[in-house]
């Protein structure tokens, strides 16, 4: 079944909320079989509104709505789509029970009331959380209709308890979808090594860029999820041979996530000296619950005569090669290894822009080197081409990813750690 997903609200239309409930849904829909098509985003206005609905409903099998049930003037999905489907409100004696249970002793009239008519006939859905109850109703025409609210706090608990459940009767397939996580190669050349393996209809293959990453994601329709992930592993296995160590995990969804992992299977410790990363790095690692057990201390090491005091770099590697150098970058590691007597250091220093550049060393030239007391490795991170530059967050969120690439590929024994 194809199901198009509306959601309604001016400010949505004029970026004043983010719209979070497409992905929600479409997510929760994919668990059960059930594709989306379509995804649009009308204001609150009754003659447009009325229009995406015929429309929606003229070319999916289910319409699901988001927002627009609550009790102000403008919310105005309820009558809508009751209209365009040709069935009368009539007033649903439980739902007003639970309204008047939400607001006990405090004040409310009838526009808090008019959310407990809904569609004659329809199945209503709980609002365990507000006060606009959903509701699910099939359409003269064989379409299901299902209404939520918009508030994600409000949606979420409703759509996953009763409105999946519903309709998963409607449809007994099942779809499974896996993530392939790459670092190190860009989305135009992951596509061009695995062009044929993403020609098939079912499992299918497809790839999506994130900040500084990108995923390939595998999916597969089939009446259970075992079978679906029985379909979906050779193709993830011949994408994995075809990228090699690029990807860097199916399992878990960041590269720091990851590395936290990682050092706690070795049973290893880190610490960190940053310079144009400003502590980034660090933030990254500790924002993943069990980073405590791993990560031992972190340093912004901005000035030069900190990184004398505090690491111990050399005056004179500073004085013949500059701050942002491979040969600091290595002095970095070492120091804060040596300082927090951790298993594994890491040193940061470039130039993340947009000023403070020079011929020599163009915005966007960092130094990343990782220590473990034997060896030390550095990798440079290249500058992008002057006409097109990167803002100062990208720079440095991707020197803080080098670096976590490095640490996993050191800890996974992949090589591959400079460059």
């Amino acid at each position: 079944m194809n199901a198009e997903i509306l959601s309604v609200g001016t400010e949505l239309l004029l970026g004043h909320t983010v719209n979070t409930d497409t992905a929600i849904v479409a997510r929760e829909l994919s668990t059960i079989g059930i594709n989306v098509l379509h995804c649009a985003t009308v204001g609150d206005n009754p003659g447009r509104l009325e229009e995406a609905v015929r429309q929606a409903l003229s070319r999916s099998d289910i319409l699901i709505t988001t927002g627009g049930l609550g009790p102000t003037g403008d919310d105005l999905t309820k009558e809508t789509v009751a209209r365009v489907a040709g069935r009368p409100l009539a007033l649903h004696e439980e739902s007003l029970r639970r309204i008047e249970e939400y607001f006990q002793n405090r004040p409310w009239g009838e526009s808090q009331k008019k959310q407990a008519w809904l569609p004659q006939g329809c199945t209503v859905l709980p609002n365990d959380v507000g006060t606009a109850p959903g509701c699910v109703f099939d359409t003269d025409a064989g379409k299901t209709v299902v209404m939520l609210p918009g508030p994600p706090s409000e949606l979420t608990p409703m759509l996953t308890r009763y409105a999946i459940p519903c309709l998963a009767k409607k449809e007994n397939a099942v779809i499974v979808s896996e993530n392939l996580h790459v670092f190190g190669m860009g989305e135009g050349s992951v596509a061009e090594f695995i062009d044929d393996l993403m020609q098939g209809a079912n499992p299918t293959a497809a790839t999506y860029a994130k900040e500084n990453e990108m995923f390939v994601r595998v999916t597969a329709r089939a009446d259970n999820e075992e079978q679906a992930r029985q379909m979906m592993e050779p193709l993830a296995q011949k994408i994995r041979e075809r990228i090699g160590s690029y990807v860097y995990a199916t399992d878990c969804e960041s590269l720091e996530e990851l590395v936290v992992r990682e050092l706690g299977k070795a049973g290893k410790t880190l610490a960190t000296a940053e310079s144009c990363t400003g502590g980034l790095l660090a933030k990254r690692i500790t924002d993943v619950s069990g980073a405590s057990q791993v990560f031992e201390m972190g340093a912004v090491t901005y000035a030069n005569r900190i990184k004398e005091k505090v690491l111990g770099v050399s005056h004179e590697t500073l004085e013949a090669h500059g701050a942002v150098s491979e040969e600091t970058a290595r002095e970095m590691a070492r120091g804060i290894r040596r300082a927090a007597d951790s298993d594994l250091g890491v040193g940061i220093t470039g130039i993340a822009g947009p000023g403070g550049g020079t011929p020599e060393k163009p915005v966007g030239l960092v130094y990343i080197a990782l220590c473990d007391g034997e060896h030390t490795w550095v990798r440079r991170m290249a500058p992008g081409s002057a006409d097109r530059p990167r803002s100062r967050s990208w720079q440095r969120n991707a020197a803080a990813s080098h670096a976590l690439d490095m640490v996993r590929r050191y800890l996974q024994g992949l090589g591959g750690l400079e460059g």
